[in-house]
């Protein structure tokens, strides 16, 4: 099937053809037709779905029809981290710079300077692609309105809800007009995000990519002291003869230290974390990938939003908070039909933790040890709190989701 007959314009065709984009993911063939015909959507896809063109292309066609009424702000997508909104908008633009009618995409996250982003919304544009927080800052030095906006994207929408941002989307959504359209793309649609969802849209049309065959990746769990996973990272990092590797830590903290005990060890390692400016992150990606940095330890701001092609293998050097995070971390290897590794550490504290994130992600992984490495700790006898959360004690995070859904259906939050 081609995109011919999905209603999109001339100009994005040929556009499109230009591109070599030849057939339409089946994401694309399914949102495409009635995003075009003005219906709200919740669209389910992982990532790698095609899932930016399945909203983009109807996003850059109502905004060249607006093209003769002025620079104003017609379409709105948010998405929850900086990597993942550049993405966006430089798919966006790879196809408009193409389009005759000129049309400004604009890009806006934290982490950098707000001033050349206040500078090139001068005039005003057709497409911004924003995070929450940085969009709200757009709003307090009066650099945007959206008296003209028609569409409203929220891509990854549980990851947004996930990641904290509940009140900040709050607020955003108090500023839009109540006359638009919306379009939510996710690749889970958890309650929070289901029950935003029935309280902002209007009849939406829910539209979902086949299942594929999954990804090709072995999972490994080995049982290792917390106080040997370094040197067991160096082990493995020696002997498995890995080309690359993306490791998940906790903390900022522990970004930093586990580089830097891997780079005095020999191993060329970088850090990636969200307090690092946004050129300092496009620097250590870019190396991972030309492959002068062989491994980057991450905090989950990498989960999402990330394409990196090739990549081997991740390890889980600190379990994820939650399954979601598990699969969204494991997901970076075995992609586009290429096979891969997802490996964890399992120290005795984490036992539970993991065997939680077995459960739930409805898989068993068999524990493994390393000779050499051999645990010697044992469980406590009561585990602490942490790792998954308890569902019988809100968290500030969650009232802070349930406030946003309330807002948007126009009830009082609850206490």
């Amino acid at each position: 099937m081609s995109f011919a007959p999905l209603g999109l314009e001339p100009a994005l065709l040929k556009v499109l053809s230009e591109l070599d984009y030849q057939d339409p993911t089946p994401i694309q063939a399914a949102a495409i037709p009635p995003a075009l015909a003005g219906r709200d959507l919740l669209g389910q896809a992982a990532t790698g779905a095609g899932k930016t063109l399945a909203f983009g292309l109807p996003l850059l066609q109502r905004a060249l029809q607006a093209g003769g009424e002025g620079r104003r702000l017609r379409a709105l997508v948010l998405a929850p981290t900086r990597e993942l909104a550049a993405q966006i908008a430089e798919a966006l633009r790879d196809i408009a710079r193409l389009l005759p009618g000129k049309l400004k995409i604009s890009v806006a996250f934290g982490g950098v300077s707000i001033n050349p982003q206040l500078m090139g919304l001068r005039g005003g544009c057709d497409v911004l692609v924003a995070t929450p927080g940085r969009l709200l800052d757009l709003v307090e030095h009066n650099a945007l309105r959206f008296d003209a906006l028609q569409l409203l994207v929220l891509d990854e929408a549980d990851r947004l809800l996930d990641m904290g941002f509940a009140d900040e989307l709050q607020r955003i959504l108090a500023l839009l007009p109540a006359r638009r359209q919306n379009l939510f793309f996710s690749a889970t649609f958890p309650p929070a995000v289901q029950a935003l969802a029935d309280g902002l849209l209007r009849e939406p049309l829910r539209v979902e990519a086949p299942a594929e065959a999954p990804p090709d990746i072995l999972q490994r769990a080995i049982q290792v002291d917390e106080a040997k996973r370094t040197p067991l990272l160096r082990h493995l990092l020696a002997s498995e003869g890995w080309s690359r590797l993306l490791v998940f830590v906790a903390t900022q903290y522990a970004t930093e230290l586990v580089s830097d005990k891997l780079w005095k060890a020999g191993i060329k390692a970088a850090a990636l974390h969200g307090e690092l400016s946004q050129g300092t992150r496009r620097e250590v990606l870019a190396a991972l990938k030309a492959g002068t940095v062989q491994v980057l330890v991450a905090t989950d701001v990498a989960a999402r939003g990330l394409d990196i092609p090739e990549l081997p293998a991740v390890l889980n050097y600190d379990l994820p908070r939650s399954p979601a995070d598990y699969t969204h971390r494991i997901g970076r290897t075995g992609r586009a039909g290429a096979s891969g590794v997802a490996l964890s550490f399992v120290p005795a504290a984490a036992e539970a933790h993991f065997r939680l994130i077995e459960k739930r992600c409805g898989a068993r992984v068999p524990r493994e040890q390393i000779a050499g490495f051999e645990p010697k700790d044992v469980a406590p006898a009561e585990p602490g709190a942490g790792g998954i959360k308890s569902k019988t004690r809100k968290s500030k995070k969650d009232k802070l989701r349930e406030a946003a859904v309330a807002a948007a259906a126009g009830k009082p939050p609850s206490a």
